[in-house]
């Protein structure tokens, strides 16, 4: 019985910690997706209904799709959703060829400067992102690729961030095993694809997804080397249908083409979530 009442005793505080914890959390995953709700749910108001509500409403009265419609005809959407998806493609492509080789061989590869060449590759983290986007305008226009999908491409195709990830997954892989499969005569080349990205293929797919919504998302770089639309991305066609298409007032048909825009990255994060998270744990464990 005495027992029986301390366990209770000390329950209790515990139950209430929990519900306590329960309601922030709850709380506060309304207070991060009611933007989300808020965008959708202007989306299917009609100009006229949302500008006749002086109070705003939480609830659509006569819910519509037309802004939909709009979002594909007002401006080419259809146009930047294909030249996002082409950028994105061969971006991630490249950077997961330029990343895998780097980080092979700064993990197994025995070079004079290695240690140092990897500490200045590192050091690139800590320079200001508009110093690096200020040298790359510089660069490609000089190359004559301004609104082209070169000068897009090319900036954006290694990261010191995920090579730095994928040499400590590959770390993690006993160097025994290489020297094994030295010994029985394999190169290089064939041991990395055959048996680290393999082994290392929950960080491979992380990089990948990440690299996906890094370009998806990407609006200072297309912006500042494109000016014409048939290179627009998404993220910038936005603001050409701010501009061009719907007007600054047309509330209602911008939310519907920033719907529209988010549904690719919302799909891609829910079904591949574990596989993120998986890889980015990984990434941080050593040993």
């Amino acid at each position: 019985m005495e027992q029986n009442a301390v366990t209770n005793r000390i329950s209790v505080p515990d139950r209430i910690l929990k519900i306590l914890t329960w309601a922030f959390l709850i709380f506060w995953g309304i207070l991060v997706l009611f933007p989300f709700y808020w965008m959708i749910l202007t989306s299917i108001k009609s100009y006229g209904s949302y500008n006749a509500e002086y109070v705003p409403l939480f609830y659509a009265s006569d819910p519509t799709f037309a802004n939909y419609a709009e979002a594909f005809s007002a401006v080419p959407l259809a146009k930047y959703f294909l030249n996002t998806i082409i950028f994105t493609v061969v971006t991630t492509a490249l950077m997961l060829g330029v990343i895998t080789l780097a980080a092979f061989a700064f993990a197994r590869l025995s070079f004079p400067g290695k240690d140092l060449i990897f500490l200045l590759f590192l050091s690139l983290m800590m320079i200001p992102g508009e110093l690096v986007v200020i040298t790359n305008f510089v660069t490609i226009t000089d190359w004559g690729m301004r609104n082209s999908f070169q000068g897009l491409i090319l900036p954006s195709v290694t990261s010191v961030f995920y090579i730095y990830l994928l040499k400590e997954n590959f770390e993690q892989i006993p160097a025994n095993l290489y020297y094994a499969a030295k010994v029985d005569g394999t190169s290089d080349l064939k041991y990395l694809f055959r048996v680290l990205c393999p082994i290392c293929r929950p960080t491979l797919v992380t990089v990948t997804i990440l690299k996906v919504i890094e370009c998806w998302n990407s609006y200072v770089w297309p912006r500042l080397i494109t000016d014409d639309a048939n290179f627009f991305l998404v993220s910038n066609g936005i603001q050409e249908i701010r501009e061009n298409g719907f007007g600054r007032e047309n509330i209602p048909a911008m939310m519907a083409a920033v719907v529209v825009i988010s549904i690719p990255l919302i799909i891609l994060f829910l079904a591949f979530r574990k596989k993120i998270m998986a890889g980015v744990a990984r990434g941080g464990l050593k040993g």
